[in-house]
């Protein structure tokens, strides 16, 4: 992969950062990138370690779980605020990354994370499939840190 690809790339990722709310699709993105969209979906891969949808998705169910935190709008109203256009598979895909419904996600107890910084709160926040935020966060290739192992990686 050529620099210039990388850069290209990055413009996109950065597109979608800014308008994961609206009808993105991988041709769309691949337009973008000035690539076909074969080429982009690998290269958007072997770039970032997921797949452009996966990227697209992850972001919306990280601005979904701030919207439901807040608790000022329903499931539904978050679920087409972030962009989805169905709300039975907005909800087994939040499911999916963040190990619990929207509804039930909604109804917890947030507050015990106000006093942290929101850089190291989106980072232990940040939907992965399979549960892997935090530990891949700290260092520990997708598997959840413990008191003891934190202690010795010299993490909190």
């Amino acid at each position: 992969m050529t620099l210039e690809e990388l850069v290209r790339l990055r413009r996109v990722r950065d597109l979608v950062d800014r308008e994961y709310a609206g009808p993105l699709d991988v041709p769309a993105l691949a337009r973008a990138a000035l690539m076909s969209p074969g080429h982009f979906s690998r290269s958007f891969r072997a770039a970032f370690g997921e797949t452009p949808y996966g990227y697209v998705m992850t972001r919306r169910i990280e601005r979904a779980k701030a919207l439901l935190r807040r608790g000022d709008l329903s499931v539904t109203e978050v679920c087409f605020a972030v962009g989805c256009t169905s709300l039975g598979s907005f909800s087994s895909r939040f499911t999916e990354l963040v190990g619990e419904s929207p509804s039930a996600y909604r109804a917890r107890d947030h507050t015990a994370g106000e006093a942290v910084p929101p850089c190291l709160a989106k980072i232990f926040t940040r939907p992965v499939r399979g549960g892997r935020a935090a530990g891949a966060a700290a260092g520990g290739a997708g598997k959840p840190v413990t008191n003891g192992e934190a202690d010795a990686r010299g993490g909190p």
